[in-house]
């Protein structure tokens, strides 16, 4: 008898301050990777799916990433810069894009 199956795991990159695209607010985003690895006799051998997102702290929406764009955003965490300008910038979200859900 042969047992396999899945085990997902939950890793939280980075915490960045951007303008959400569902409630509008500029609010805390948690950056987080979700790793689903397959497994034999329930030990973990190798990922086969891997999938970013950022979630608002504010409202709970989701959006998914893709991987550049975490990079790019982890990045811009770790420089200090973050993807939000403040009241009359212009800059909201990863390298200057409109704010995630948004045409």
């Amino acid at each position: 008898m042969i047992i396999f199956g899945t085990k997902g795991y939950l890793y939280q990159l980075a915490i960045l301050t951007l303008v959400c695209g569902r409630c509008g607010n500029p609010s805390a985003h948690t950056l987080r990777k979700r790793v689903t690895k397959f497994t034999l006799f329930f030990v973990p051998l190798f990922p086969f799916s891997t999938k970013y997102a950022t979630q608002c702290t504010f409202c709970g929406a989701e959006q998914q990433v893709t991987r550049e764009q975490a990079e790019e955003l982890q990045a811009q965490e770790a420089a200090g810069q973050g993807g939000y300008q403040g009241p009359g910038g212009q800059t909201h979200g990863p390298a200057g894009q409109q704010p995630y859900g948004r045409p």
